[in-house]
C-alpha cells in the first residue's frame, strides 16, 4: 500500500515518496486516525463490506453506515466521538458510481473513507476548524487552494467559514433546496434515515482546468478545476418517507475525507489512478500486455477499470461475496466479469485478473490483514470465474455466429472495426443482441466487435431499448417495495423512539405473565384497540394477520441465522388472544410479534406471553449443533471453511461455506464422528458477555453478515468452539442427542451448503434410511446388509446383459419403442402443425436420435420430441423445414422445456437439444414444450 495510506491509516508517518506542497518543512505530518485520537476519538477500525445487521443495503457505500444507529440515536456506544478508515463499495441505488469508473478520474467502486464522528458531542464548529487545521497544517495543502460550499441556509457554517476560517467570498459558496429537490450540500444516506446539511472542501487543482475564464467550487463534474475532498454531514434531521424531516435526538457530525482523492492531491497528480494506490496495478498490466507507456495512455480507461475492478474483487472475495447470479454475488460477478472483458479489449485473452489480485494482496495486505488470510481463496475464486466466463463467452460466439451467418455472405474478418462498416450493412436486430446480453451474460461490446468482423452492424438503439425495458421493470418493481419498506421502518422506528428497545428476557425464561402491549399494527396501520371480528375471519389468516410489539418479551426475534419463535400471547386470565408465527426485529432492539388474533388486544394490556417450548428446544439443539459443525469442519478441512451464511430452524441446520470441491467420504465421516463425540461428552456450554475485542482476542469466531455491538455474547463449549453468537443453546452439549449431515452441494461457484438434523429429526432420519436398506435388501435377494451392494450389482450387470442382447436381436418387449411405434402418439396441435413428444430410456442419445430420424421418415411434416430419462436428463427436439418456415423454431422450444428440468439449451430452429439435472421434471417440459408449441402454432397460422 502507498505510503498515503500508511500514514492515514496505520499511523506511520511515511512520506518519503511524497511530494510536499511544502518542500522545506521539517515536522513530520500527523496521520488522521492519530490526529483524532488525539482530541478524544476512539478509533474503530474497517468493517467489512457486508452491512452487518442492515437489510436496505446491498453494501457499505459510505463510512457512517457502521454508525447509522448511533447517528439516530437507537444505539448508545461508549464513546460520543470516533475515528475510523471504512472501505466502500457503490454500485448500486443511490449512490452508484459504477458507469463512471474509467471515465472519471475521481469515482470508483471500491473506496477508502476516512471519517471522524460526534455522536451529540461537538457539531459544526469543531469539525470545520478540525478538518481545515488537519488539511492546511499537517497535510501542509496551501490555505489559497482550498474553498469551501455550505448549504443555501446554513448560516452558521457560513459564518464559521467565514469569520473564523477566514475564507473569502469567492472560495466561499451556498448550494441546495432540498425540499425542492435541489440536494446540492445537502447529504442523505437512503429515502430515510439520518440526513442534513454539509459542508464540502474543495481543492483547487490549478487554472488549466477550468471550462472557461473561471469556474466556482461544486462537483468536479461542474467545474474540473476544484475538486472535492472532505464532505462535513452535520447530522441534524431523520428523513422520512415524505421527506418531511424531524430533528434527531442528539445532532452529530459524520465526516467523509477520500483516501483515494486526497492521496491525488498530496502527491499532485492529475488522476486518482495515478496514485500509488493504483500505479502497481498499472504496472502489472502493462508488463503482461508488453505496453509502452504511449499505448498505456491511448487505452487508460481500460487499465483504470481494470486496476479499480481488481481492488473491488479482491476485498469482495475476501469478505465473503462469491461469484453468483443474484444478490452481492451478482454485483461480484458483474465487476469481474468487466474487468476481463476490458482486458480482452487490450489483447490478453488468458487470464490474468488473478495476477492484477495478487498486487492488490501484496500492496494493501498489511492494512487489512483479511486479504493476506485469505489469499489462497481470493484468487482460487478468481481463476473459477475466469474460466467460467471464457466458457460463456465461447458459447456465446457460437449462438452469435449462428445469428449472424443468416444475415451476410462475408467470410469473417478478424480484426475489422464497427465504424468502419457501410451504410448499407445488414444489421443484427437489438433484441437479439439483447437476448444473448441477458440469457447469456454475452457483453454487447464483443457482440458488436465479432458481428463487424463479419460484415453486420448491431442494431445498438434496440438493444438498449430493450435494456432500458428491462430495468424499468425491475425499477418499478424494487421501487415499490423500497417505499412500501421505507413507510414500515419510519413506522417502527416511530414505535421505538416513542417506547424504547423491547426487553428480551428470553435467554432466562420461555414465559411471563406481565408483558405490555405498546403498539399494534395491521397492513402498515398503527391501532390503539384491534379486535377479531369473528369466525369467518379466523379461517383467513391473512385477514386476521397483525403485530404485536410488547414492552419485555421471551420471544427470540429472528437473527444470527436462527429463525424467530412461535408461541401465543394470553389474556391474564387464560383465553388465547393472539397466535405468534414469527418475531422479528426490524429495526434496533424493537421486538414484532406477528401472527394471528383471535380475541380483542388494547395498548396498555398486560398479557401473559408463552414460547413454544418443543419448537425451541429443537431449535436450540440445532443451534448448538451448528456450532460443533462449524468447528468440525474446519478442524478437518482448515479454517478456509468459515462460516459464510446459516440457517437454524426447528426441524433443521443448513451451513454454507467456500469450497471448490464437494467433501470425501472420508472427511463426512471425520466430521460426523467429531460432533458426535462431543455430544456424548456432555460438554457444558457457557454463555458469556464480553468487550467485542477481548473477545476477537481471546479466539472468538466472528461472522461478516452479523452486526456487533461493543459488548457481546459469546457461546463456548468447553475445550472445543468459541464463537460471538446472541442465538438460544442448549446447556450442554448431550442435549443435542443425535447428529446427522443429510448433504453436501454445490449452491454456486466457490460455495458449498451442508445440511443437517439433530435430535429426534436426526433419529427419524436415520431410521428411514435403515428401513430403505431392509427394503433394498428384499428386494435384491440379499440376505445381509453387507451384501446388498454386490447383489445389486449382479443384477444391474445382468440387466445390461439383456439389454445388449436384446439390441442385437431387434425390438422385443421392454426395449425402448422405435420410430414406427411412435406413430400412434402424433397429435394435432394446431392448424396443420402434428407432433409427437415423448420421454423414454433410449439408452443413450445416439439411440434417441436414430429413433428421431427414422421417425422422421414418416412423419416429414412435424415436430418431434423426445426425452432421455436419465440421472442428468435430455431433450431433443426436430422441427420440419416447412414449419420452420412457419416460424416455429426447435431452439424456442427447447428453451421452454430447460427450466423444468433445471437445465440449458440451444441449437438452430430446425433442430436443438438441451440438457438438465432434475429427472423428475422431464415429464413437465414435455407438458412446456408442448404449452409453447401450440402458442407458436396459434400464432403462425
Amino acid at each position: 500500500m502507498g505510503a498515503l495510506v500508511g500514514a492515514a491509516i496505520a499511523g506511520s508517518a511515511i512520506w518519503d515518496r511524497r511530494r510536499h506542497h511544502d518542500g522545506d518543512r521539517d515536522e513530520r505530518p500527523r496521520p488522521f486516525v492519530e490526529f483524532f485520537a488525539e482530541r478524544g476519538h476512539t478509533v474503530v477500525p474497517s468493517g467489512s463490506l457486508v452491512p452487518a445487521g442492515d437489510n436496505t443495503l446491498l453494501f457499505v457505500n459510505s463510512g457512517m453506515v457502521p454508525f447509522k444507529d448511533a447517528l439516530t440515536g437507537a444505539e448508545k456506544r461508549s464513546y460520543t466521538r470516533a475515528v475510523n478508515f471504512q472501505r466502500c463499495l457503490r454500485v448500486a441505488g443511490k449512490h452508484n458510481d459504477f458507469e463512471e469508473v474509467g471515465r472519471s478520474p475521481s469515482h470508483h467502486t471500491l473506496f477508502e473513507m476516512l471519517g471522524n464522528w460526534s455522536f451529540g458531542d461537538y457539531f459544526k464548529r469543531e469539525a470545520i476548524r478540525w478538518a481545515w487545521e488537519f488539511l492546511t497544517k499537517d497535510l501542509g495543502i496551501p490555505a489559497e487552494r482550498l474553498a469551501a460550499t455550505v448549504y443555501s441556509t446554513d448560516d452558521f457554517a457560513h459564518r464559521v467559514w467565514k469569520d473564523e476560517i477566514g475564507l473569502p467570498p469567492e472560495r466561499l459558496v451556498r448550494w441546495g433546496d432540498f425540499p425542492n429537490g435541489d440536494e446540492k450540500n445537502w447529504w442523505r444516506m437512503a429515502d430515510i434515515g439520518p440526513s442534513g446539511p454539509c459542508s464540502e472542501i474543495h481543492y483547487d487543482r490549478g487554472a488549466e482546468f477550468s471550462e472557461g475564464d473561471f469556474c466556482v467550487p461544486d462537483h468536479s463534474e461542474f467545474c474540473p478545476r476544484w475538486l472535492e475532498v472532505w464532505n462535513l454531514v452535520f447530522m441534524e434531521f431523520e428523513l422520512h418517507p415524505d421527506r418531511s424531516l424531524t430533528p434527531l435526538p442528539a445532532p452529530g457530525i459524520d465526516t467523509g475525507l477520500g483516501l483515494e482523492r486526497i492521496a491525488s492531491v498530496i502527491q499532485q497528480v492529475p488522476s486518482n489512478y495515478d496514485t500509488d494506490l493504483f500505479a502497481p496495478i498499472h504496472a502489472q498490466m502493462r508488463e503482461l500486455l508488453g505496453h509502452d507507456p504511449d499505448v498505456f495512455e491511448a487505452e487508460r480507461f481500460s487499465y483504470q477499470v481494470i486496476a479499480d475492478h481488481s481492488r473491488a474483487v479482491t476485498f469482495l472475495l475476501a469478505d465473503g461475496v462469491l461469484p453468483s447470479n443474484e444478490g452481492r454475488g451478482y454485483v461480484t460477478r458483474r465487476i469481474l466479469r468487466r474487468a476481463v472483458r476490458h482486458g480482452r479489449i487490450l489483447g490478453r485473452t488468458e487470464p490474468f485478473l488473478a495476477k492484477t489480485a495478487k498486487v492488490v494482496i501484496e500492496s494493501m495486505g498489511d492494512f487489512y490483514p483479511i486479504l493476506r488470510e485469505n489469499e489462497g481463496s481470493i484468487l482460487a475464486a478468481i481463476a473459477r470465474e475466469e474460466a467460467a466466463f471464457s466458457r460463456t463467452l465461447e458459447a456465446g460466439t457460437g449462438l452469435l455466429e449462428e445469428a449472424l451467418i443468416p444475415l451476410t455472405s462475408n467470410d469473417r474478418t478478424v480484426g475489422a472495426k464497427a465504424e468502419e462498416l457501410p451504410a448499407d450493412a445488414p444489421v443484427l436486430a437489438g433484441s437479439v443482441a439483447f437476448k444473448l446480453h441477458d440469457t447469456f451474460g454475452f457483453p454487447i461490446d464483443l457482440t458488436i466487435e465479432l458481428a463487424a468482423e463479419y460484415g453486420v452492424a448491431v442494431d445498438r438503439a434496440g438493444f438498449d431499448a430493450a435494456l432500458a425495458e428491462q430495468r424499468d421493470r425491475s425499477r418499478s418493481g424494487k421501487k415499490a417495495e423500497l417505499a412500501r419498506h421505507a413507510e414500515l421502518t419510519s413506522l417502527y422506528q416511530s414505535i421505538q423512539s416513542r417506547s424504547g428497545d423491547s426487553v428480551f428476557v428470553g435467554y432466562e425464561t420461555r414465559s411471563i405473565d406481565d408483558a405490555r402491549v405498546v403498539a399494534i399494527l395491521r397492513d402498515g396501520v398503527e391501532y390503539r384497540t384491534l379486535v377479531a371480528r369473528g369466525d369467518e375471519e379466523l379461517r383467513t389468516a391473512a385477514a386476521a394477520a397483525a403485530e404485536v410489539v410488547l414492552d419485555l418479551t421471551p420471544f427470540y426475534a429472528e437473527g444470527g441465522g436462527q429463525v424467530g419463535d412461535r408461541g401465543v400471547l394470553r389474556a391474564t386470565d387464560g383465553p388465547v388472544l393472539f397466535d405468534v408465527d414469527d418475531t422479528q426485529k426490524p429495526v434496533g432492539g424493537l421486538f414484532v410479534h406477528r401472527g394471528v388474533l383471535h380475541g380483542r388486544v388494547a395498548v396498555g394490556d398486560l398479557v401473559v406471553a408463552e414460547v413454544d417450548a418443543e419448537r425451541r428446544a429443537q431449535t436450540m439443539r440445532n443451534h448448538t449443533g451448528t456450532h460443533l459443525l462449524h468447528r468440525a469442519l474446519r478442524n478437518v478441512i482448515g479454517d478456509r471453511a468459515r462460516q459464510a451464511g446459516s440457517l437454524v430452524t426447528p426441524d433443521s441446520l443448513r451451513f454454507d461455506y467456500p469450497a471448490d470441491r464437494a467433501l470425501t467420504d472420508d472427511e463426512r465421516r471425520a466430521i460426523e464422528d467429531e460432533v458426535r463425540r462431543i455430544i456424548r461428552d456432555d460438554r457444558p456450554v457457557s454463555i458469556a458477555f464480553m468487550a467485542m475485542q477481548n473477545a476477537i482476542d481471546a479466539g472468538a469466531d466472528a461472522f461478516f453478515d452479523e452486526k456487533y455491538g461493543e459488548t457481546v455474547r459469546t457461546i463456548r463449549v468447553e475445550d472445543y468452539s468459541f464463537e460471538l453468537c446472541g442465538g438460544t443453546h442448549c446447556r450442554a452439549t448431550g442435549q443435542i442427542g443425535a447428529f446427522v449431515i443429510t448433504s453436501d452441494r454445490s449452491i454456486g461457484s466457490g460455495m458449498r451448503r451442508i445440511e443437517a438434523l439433530t435430535g429426534a429429526g436426526a433419529d427419524a432420519w436415520t431410521r428411514a434410511r435403515s428401513e430403505a436398506l431392509e427394503a433394498a435388501m428384499a428386494a435384491a435377494g440379499a440376505q445381509t446388509a453387507e451384501t446388498v451392494v454386490s447383489r445389486i450389482t449382479a443384477l444391474q450387470d445382468d440387466l445390461k446383459d439383456a439389454r445388449r442382447r436384446l439390441k442385437s436381436g431387434g425390438a422385443t418387449a421392454g426395449e425402448a419403442p422405435r420410430g414406427v411405434d411412435l406413430l400412434a402418439q402424433v397429435k394435432e396441435v394446431g392448424p396443420g402443425v402434428r407432433a409427437v413428444a415423448v420421454n423414454g430410456e433410449w439408452g443413450s442419445m445416439e439411440a434417441l436420435k436414430a429413433v428421431a430420424r427414422d421417425l422422421r421418415g414418416l412423419l416429414p411434416s412435424g415436430v418431434i420430441a423426445l426425452g432421455l430419462e436419465a440421472d442428468e436428463p435430455q431433450l431433443f427436439v426436430s422441427v420440419s423445414d416447412d414449419l420452420v418456415g412457419r416460424g416455429i423454431g426447435a431452439a424456442d422450444l427447447i428453451r421452454a422445456a430447460m427450466p423444468a428440468i433445471d437445465g440449458r439449451g440451444g441449437g438452430k430452429p430446425g433442430m436443438a437439444q438441451g440438457r438438465g439435472t432434475n429427472r423428475d421434471g422431464l415429464a413437465a417440459a414435455l407438458d412446456a414444450l408442448a404449452a409453447a408449441l401450440a402458442d407458436a402454432a396459434g400464432r403462425n397460422t
